[in-house]
């Protein structure tokens, strides 16, 4: 069960990673932090949690980091080719900007 917490908990924040990178040029700085730094973030978890270094967790960790990392670059798409209001890099930003807007 612990794992499967774990694993929804790295393709979610993987979301808002994934949507910076695909705002960035390949392989510049900022695409490797992208990319890098929810690494570590998911090292703490592994050590925190008490999941540790057992072999299944590496298929299901890696799966997970992807497919959060895909699926925020296609929000990223599809927000740039539907939103009426400019879109960021950040995630999150765009998404309370959007509400403001809706509300005004």
């Amino acid at each position: 069960m612990l794992y499967w917490i774990a694993t929804s908990g790295i393709i979610i924040l993987n979301l808002p990673f994934g949507y910076w990178r695909s705002n960035t040029i390949k392989y510049s700085l900022s695409w490797f932090s992208a990319i890098h730094i929810p690494v570590v973030m998911i090292i703490f978890l592994r050590i925190f949690s008490g999941i540790g270094s057992q072999l299944i967790t590496f298929p299901l960790f890696i799966g997970a980091f992807i497919t959060g990392q895909i699926i925020g670059g296609k929000i990223y798409q599809s927000r740039k080719n539907s939103s009426k209001i400019p879109i960021t890099a950040c995630l999150v930003c765009d998404l309370i900007s959007e509400r403001k807007s809706k509300t005004d």
